[in-house]
């Protein structure tokens, strides 16, 4: 979930350019064409390069923008330079394990679902979270690229 209110938006984006400068992360941010405002964002983060191994993380789009194919759009740009132009031998992704919209979306880009991580992170409210994780590895991405670019062909063009 992003942030849900001004402040909450401050502390994120403070958080997000902190761990880019560290160069753990690396925040993107999703743009509506139309008006050239910001709608969203994700990261890079958990990098291993010597793995070739990064996860795609702390994706949020705005209310008004689910469901219109820019979150989809911004995976298969994110996919094609973590694969095309880094290198990655694997990309993961990972949600509340009771997150059935992002378990949805997920298996919807073509991501392969792997498991659930038990007792996997302590949240901000102390509760404990279980973890469900999803991947694409290099061999599976050509066929994850040529769905993503097919169902984006249902979305309106800007």
């Amino acid at each position: 979930m992003g942030p849900q209110d001004p402040a909450g938006l401050e502390r994120w984006l403070e958080v997000a350019l902190a761990n880019a400068e560290t160069g753990t992360e690396r925040p993107f941010a999703t743009i509506d064409r139309a008006s050239g405002r910001a709608i969203g964002s994700s990261r890079f983060m958990s990098i291993v390069p010597e793995h070739r191994r990064l996860e795609i993380g702390w994706t949020w789009v705005g209310t008004a923008f689910q469901r219109s194919g820019v979150n989809r759009e911004a995976k298969l740009l994110q996919l094609t330079h973590a694969f095309e132009v880094l290198g990655a031998n694997r990309v993961e992704f990972k949600t509340h394990s009771r997150n059935e919209r992002s378990r949805t979306a997920l298996a919807g880009i073509g991501a392969t679902f792997e498991g659930i991580f038990r007792n996997h992170m302590i949240m901000p409210d102390g509760s404990i979270r279980d973890s469900a994780y999803f991947s694409v590895i290099a061999s599976e991405w050509p066929a994850v690229k040529a769905g993503l670019i097919a169902s984006l062909a249902r979305y309106p063009s800007p």
